[in-house]
């Protein structure tokens, strides 16, 4: 009998699982509760819930550009456009991953708008049951493997800060943030300094009257940021009318951007599946996505800090070939054990656990990892070398990090090449 594999969710990881094991003796479906592929890549205008009720999962905004150059976003296989700028938009990314779902023929295996609402491990098999969103039709199948390909970047982290129902602007979460113009001539607080609080700072900057970015980030940036650009450290109390901060500080204050980042949320998932499920981390997880209990269940897409696009699509490839029998995983004490040891690395360093799913430096090495258990080929290391250096690129100015092009040589070297764009209008069409 064919091995049987439930995969949840027609994102990136989803995709590249499907495609990954498509053409094997196995017997695959991937539901998808929306009608659309792409997941988060997927711009929609609209926030809240979708015309199914549904919460809409995307978190892009309309001046969205990749944060990496796009060697780091290709997915395996399927070369990246000669044309496609160094750093595309969404809507020039969206397209392509349109056009590898397409090419793979993926969407004849995808389930549209079919709802996962339990995953439950009984007598040796994942029960799945999902529900048709629009005639609540429900179903429920068996399988040999469960890859979870929701991601975690859907359910937003709202940060509990003193005051804030009395505040009498407008609260969002990045999540929902699409485009800067409703903020115009406005003063706007955006609390957080990951990627998406220093992308949407300067966005909305552009409009504002005044930006107050508030963090804790200790990282140097150099950017020369605009007048109006006004640096804060953490929120001590919220006001009717604006915010105190831990310095004594006072700022006037009409509306509040959290980038707060967001949780791990997988309320499918039954206490049979062994895994302890925590708004800030998944554990135990070997290799990052194996569930170390139940290891006929893999978890892809959450490694933090990292080429994600890389990451997940040399997972889906690990996964399709631990599925196809390619190779074995280690007895369970075994992957425990490499678990425990990150997770006292983290413990010992004083760091939040949420770093538990942290790569940074340890990126190249992971890949390595991989390649060696698993036997699939290697993320080339000159891909790790490239995020290194853009990195850099972001710490020297935020302004100019996207106007580099960068050429791999090979597979451990690039060359990189300065081209700034032309000038883009901040609200237009």
């Amino acid at each position: 009998m064919k091995t049987r594999v439930c995969i949840v969710g027609a994102g990136i990881a989803g995709l590249s699982s499907a495609r990954h094991l498509q053409g094997e003796q196995v017997d695959f479906v991937v539901l998808e509760s929306t009608n659309y592929v792409g997941g988060t890549w997927r711009y929609d205008p609209r926030t809240g819930k979708d015309e199914n009720g549904l919460p809409l999962h995307t978190s892009m905004y309309k001046h969205l550009r990749t944060n990496l150059p796009k060697q780091a976003m290709e997915l395996y296989g399927f070369p990246i456009p000669e044309d496609m700028p160094s750093f595309p938009s969404w809507k020039i990314y969206y397209e392509y991953i349109k056009a590898y779902t397409k090419y793979y023929n993926l969407y004849e295996h995808i389930k549209f708008l079919h709802e996962v609402t339990l995953i439950k491990r009984k007598d040796n098999v994942w029960q799945v049951s999902y529900r048709h969103v629009i005639t609540n039709e429900h179903f429920q199948q068996e399988f040999d493997y469960v890859l979870v390909c929701t991601g975690h970047f859907s359910k937003p982290n709202w940060p509990d800060i003193p005051g804030q129902a009395t505040f009498r602007g407008k609260i969002i979460h990045s999540h929902d943030y699409r485009e800067p113009c409703e903020f115009k001539d406005k003063r706007v607080l955006v609390v957080g300094a990951g990627p998406s609080g220093m992308d949407i700072g300067l966005d909305v900057a552009e409009v504002s009257r005044r930006l107050i970015h508030s963090h804790h980030l200790k990282v140097n940036f150099r950017t020369p940021f605009p007048s109006n650009f006004i640096k804060k450290p953490d929120i001590k109390e919220l006001t009717e009318t604006g915010a105190i901060f831990v310095d004594g500080s006072f700022e006037e204050i009409d509306s509040i951007i959290y980038c707060t980042g967001f949780e791990y949320y997988y309320p499918f998932l039954d206490e049979s599946s062994g895994l302890t499920l925590d708004p800030h981390h998944v554990t135990p997880l070997y290799r990052y996505m194996v569930n170390v209990r139940q290891p006929t269940m893999l978890l892809l897409g959450l490694v933090v800090r990292a080429c994600v696009v890389a990451a997940i699509n040399a997972q889906a490839r690990y996964a399709a070939a631990l599925v196809v029998g390619n190779f074995t995983l280690p007895p369970e004490e075994v992957m425990m054990k490499e678990w425990q040891q990150r997770a006292d690395a983290v413990v010992a360093k004083g760091r939040p656990f949420s770093d538990i799913h942290l790569l940074a430096e340890k990126e190249d090495q992971y890949y390595a990892d991989l390649s060696a258990e698993s036997g699939i080929d290697r993320v080339p290391p000159v891909l790790f070398k490239i995020r290194t250096l853009d990195t850099e690129a972001k710490l020297e100015n935020l302004y100019t990090y996207r106007d580099y092009v960068y050429t791999i040589v090979d597979n451990d070297n690039f060359i990189r090449r300065y081209e700034p764009p032309a000038q883009k209008e901040c609200c237009g069409p």
